[in-house]
């Protein structure tokens, strides 16, 4: 029975580190170090062409209307915004950092803890990709 308190516990305290950690806008509002579309083990790096400022303006509302997502720093008027997404169960973080490239954005998505993402990141930015352009 101790042993079952203890996982409980550290299960407890694993939960509030996750969720309680601070986000430091000097390790996460950083650039993506890729020009172009890739994909690694934990996110992302997509190239939006031809959106320009405006396009940008507009992402930056998707994401905001995005559930448990908030701006961490930046602004697109800055020409570079990073912003955190938060999984539904477990409020894991994930980053998503967004630069202008002369008329093009880049979009970089990676999570905070572990080595895989299971592609939630792609799914992510790319469900704002399609929604940027559709309209």
């Amino acid at each position: 029975m101790m042993l079952f308190w203890s996982l409980v516990l550290l299960f407890l305290a694993a939960q509030a580190y996750v969720r309680l950690a601070p986000s430091d806008p000097a390790l996460w509002h950083v650039a993506p170090r890729a020009d172009s579309d890739k994909s690694f083990a934990n996110g992302v790096v997509r190239r939006v062409p031809g959106v320009g400022q405006a396009g940008f303006q507009r992402l930056d509302a998707l994401i905001l209307a995005t559930p448990r997502t908030v701006l961490l720093a930046g602004s697109p008027a800055e020409g570079m915004a990073t912003y955190v997404s938060r999984t539904p169960i477990m409020g894991f973080p994930d980053y998503t950092t967004v630069i202008t490239a002369g008329d093009d954005l880049l979009i970089y998505g990676r999570s905070r803890f572990g080595r895989r993402d299971l592609g939630v990141n792609a799914a992510r930015v790319e469900g704002w990709i399609r929604a940027l352009t559709a309209g």
